[in-house]
């Protein structure tokens, strides 16, 4: 049965579930007995299963990935939990030198069943230092997995099925997504890699939203339907391996793609989303392409500078209607804030 429960609450769920399934799943990472419990994704679980499988950690993100590296080669299934993706850039050496390559280059014979669970995105000021999102980093390795659920239902869906993967999957989650409601089945089940998921559908142009910008695409795409554009709204769930079937058909349908990235657009996954779509369908078919993410510099702190920073639903409604409009017309919706952005109050 169907549940209405938050995106933090079903990652719990997902997390509560595989641990009581499974002894040799294991949590750890700076704060994750804490009793909030990173945004409550954790909460309760130290109480329920004890320190030995639920812990906090120093900062030192490099030798307690090798240990989680370790504890994977060894047969046990360990998550672990960074609050910001930036201090993951101290583990590359590992994920990307050892995680990413032991299955390929023991020839199969040994498997590395970790998560890595990364938080990005904005709100509350969190400048330069603690608001990046690297996705695209790990979409560049091979032996990676690399997955940015946008809701409650893929969340749980998604964890439970990185928890059971043999190989390493990036688990990429927006702070903003964590407040967001939506029905959750009970009990186990599975979302699979590589599967995107139609949001609306349309025959106007096709927006591919990653991660939290789902959320805004699908607020773009209702104020396009008051001017009479249709708009197909794709969520991609999983970044690598990548479902480029679901997009170029709906790609052949519409004409137009508008891919919109919560992260830098140079060299990002937006650029591999576009550069994928032109090779399949540049030859035979008309295609418009463009791309929305990050301008080429540092995150703002100051309020005003990081909403002009952040694409929204009001400037990828604009975006999508020039494009329909062959860049003849301009059309802005009116600027909403963001209810999640409003209500944020952070971990603590």
């Amino acid at each position: 049965m169907d549940r209405t429960i938050t995106y933090a609450d079903a990652l719990l769920e997902a997390t509560d579930l595989e641990m009581t399934r499974d002894p040799a799943v294991f949590v750890f990472g700076i704060g994750v007995p804490d009793f909030k419990g990173l945004y409550g994704t954790t909460r309760g679980l130290l109480q329920k299963y004890g320190p030995d499988r639920v812990f906090d950690t120093p900062l030192s993100e490099d030798g307690l990935t090798g240990m989680a590296i370790g504890a994977a080669l060894a047969g046990m299934r360990p998550i672990h939990v960074h609050i910001r993706m930036d201090f993951v850039i101290l583990a590359l050496n590992q994920i990307v030198n050892v995680a990413a390559k032991s299955r390929y280059m023991y020839g199969g014979t040994v498997k590395v069943p970790l998560v890595i669970r990364m938080i990005i995105g904005r709100s509350w000021g969190q400048g330069a230092q603690h608001s990046q999102a690297i996705h695209s980093f790990f979409m560049h390795c091979p032996g990676l997995k690399v997955v940015a659920p946008s809701t409650p239902h893929d969340a749980k869906g998604c964890l439970i099925e990185s928890i059971r993967d043999d190989n390493p999957v990036m688990f990429v989650e927006h702070r903003l997504l964590h407040y967001q409601k939506g029905p959750v089945p009970d009990g186990v089940y599975t979302v699979p890699f590589g599967k995107a998921r139609v949001l609306t559908q349309g025959t106007d142009i096709t927006v591919v939203g990653i991660s939290y910008m789902a959320v805004e695409c699908l607020r773009a795409q209702r104020s396009l339907q008051e001017v009479g554009i249709g708009a197909e709204v794709i969520d991609p769930i999983s970044l690598s391996p990548l479902d480029m079937d679901t997009i170029a058909e709906s790609v052949k349908k519409t004409g137009r793609m508008l891919v919109v990235d919560t992260a830098w657009t140079a060299c990002g996954a937006s650029a591999e989303i576009a550069a994928r779509v032109v090779e399949r369908l540049g030859g035979s078919h008309k295609l418009q392409v463009q791309r929305m993410g990050y301008a080429p510099v540092n995150c703002p702190t100051t309020k005003n500078l990081e909403n002009l920073f952040y694409p929204n639903g009001q400037t990828i409604a604009s975006t999508a209607y020039s494009m329909v409009h062959d860049n003849k017309k301009t059309w802005s919706p009116t600027y909403v804030e963001a209810p999640e952005i409003v209500q944020f109050k952070g971990p603590f």
